[in-house]
């Protein structure tokens, strides 16, 4: 009632604060389990969506912590935000809290402008595939592996049989295939302040302060400080979350397991934590 009533007083009496949408982009990114979400378009695709439907907001501010993931669903992402920035002509604002790298710094270039802490973790333009071999050990123990497909190509670098170097040149056709578009994107966006370095896609990663040298970043802030200095005092930022549903989990998040499958899609989700503890612990988090 308030508000409706504040809005019939002249505009000097209104006294109405500038509200900033804020979407926070966290995890690992990529498809989760019964028991653990993982950032990903399904799950970020709602948030933003609300977020750049408030009409009188100037800018939506995202807050990217992801040491990366899918090159897909980062590209998927990535894209949902500036197809929503255009739509709506609304200024997008990215603030960088621990790591933006690899797929968390794809993410992270669909900001018209990154802000970043002097200790973030930054970069790592690059693209990584990798496993463990068990031939040695599937001897020891006398374990025959048997393999039948139709298609000689069907089944390439398994982990249980001998690496194969066609089959890793293969691989690695793929992998500069997708660099390839990521550096693009990254252009795209970033041409005009990017430094002519030679490490710039070397899959490095470097802290804020030095990301801001090689263009990656534009300059150290903090998201409140950010949006006071750039819209005034009163202007606050909102978190905008995804509603909550059956079980307190967020919408689009899934649960649709049972029996074997869900004890099945545990062990997945084991397997993925102990992945994605690796990536974090590979920028010193």
């Amino acid at each position: 009632m308030l508000s409706k009533i504040r809005s019939y007083l002249p505009r000097p009496f209104r006294d109405e604060k500038t509200v900033i949408p804020v979407v926070r982009l966290q995890g690992a990114i990529g498809g989760g389990g019964p028991l653990r979400t993982a950032l990903s378009l399904a799950t970020a695709a709602m948030p933003l969506e609300r977020a750049f439907s408030v009409k009188k907001a100037p800018a939506v501010a995202l807050i990217v912590n992801s040491p990366g993931g899918s090159p897909v669903q980062s590209r998927l992402i990535f894209k949902r935000i500036r197809d929503l920035a255009k739509e709506n002509e609304k200024d997008v604002l990215v603030f960088v809290e621990d790591v933006a790298a690899s797929g968390g710094y794809m993410i992270a270039v669909a900001g018209d402008e990154i802000f970043v802490d002097p200790s973030s973790v930054v970069g790592s333009i690059g693209v990584v595939a990798a496993g463990f071999g068990f031939t040695e050990m599937i001897k020891k123990i006398g374990v025959d592996r048997r393999v039948y497909t139709a298609g000689e190509k069907k089944v390439i670098l398994d982990p249980f049989q001998p690496e194969v170097p066609e089959d890793i040149e293969y691989l690695k056709s793929l992998q500069l295939e997708i660099h390839e578009t990521f550096i693009d994107l990254v252009k795209s966006r970033r041409s005009d302040v990017l430094a002519d370095d030679a490490d710039l896609f070397s899959g490095k990663f470097w802290t804020g302060r030095t990301a801001i040298e090689l263009g990656l970043a534009d300059a150290i802030g903090d998201l409140r400080g950010v949006v006071r200095e750039r819209y005034g005092d009163k202007a606050e930022p909102k978190l905008i979350s995804a509603p909550r549903g059956l079980f307190g989990r967020k919408a689009g998040v899934g649960i649709g397991r049972s029996g074997s499958r869900l004890i099945e899609g545990l062990g997945e989700d084991l397997m993925s934590s102990v992945e994605e503890r690796a990536m974090w612990m590979r920028y010193g988090l």
